[in-house]
């Protein structure tokens, strides 16, 4: 199979499982799960596919779950940044750090500016108002990604995926 294809079909794949993950364990404000799969994608799949992952999912959790555009500004940026701190660290503590820097600061700081765009209203929200959660999602699904983590990586498949996107 071609090498572009494989990507993808993983790139897919991972699109699928953040989108069936996220609502099923999902606490109002927080997605764990959605964590979970940016930093399992950012090690495996690199800073560009994983950003792509990340709005996609955003994009379909906004248009059929109806959740607002916290789905894109908490994912992307932690997914960016997950994927960069993987790179850059060869290891998946770098691809937490982004995580958490990403979704958990940088995605809960921008959400204030872009709800109060997407309600039309100035509200009166701070502009720490998601912070606690998403940072609480963030850790959540960084201890979980971790946990999975300790045995994907010895898996085939999953060593095939890594070295397909390096």
């Amino acid at each position: 199979m071609n090498k572009n294809v494989k990507k993808l079909t993983y790139l897919a794949m991972m699109v699928a499982l953040d989108v069936v993950l996220s609502p099923i364990l999902r606490i109002e404000g927080m997605a764990p799960m959605s964590s979970v799969v940016n930093i399992l994608a950012g090690i495996l799949m690199g800073p560009l596919y994983t950003t792509i992952m990340a709005t996609v999912c955003g994009i379909i959790r906004m248009v059929l779950m109806g959740i607002p555009p916290l789905a894109l500004t908490g994912a992307v940026f932690g997914a960016l940044l997950a994927g960069v701190g993987a790179r850059l660290s060869k290891n998946i503590y770098g691809s937490i750090i982004g995580e958490i820097i990403g979704t958990g600061v940088i995605g809960s700081l921008l959400s204030y500016p872009v709800m109060v765009w997407f309600t039309g209203t100035k509200t009166n929200l701070f502009w720490f108002v998601y912070t606690p959660r998403f940072i609480g999602a963030t850790v959540m699904g960084a201890i979980a990604a971790w946990l999975i983590w300790q045995k994907a990586k010895t898996m085939p498949v999953f060593k095939q995926m890594k070295a397909l996107f390096d």
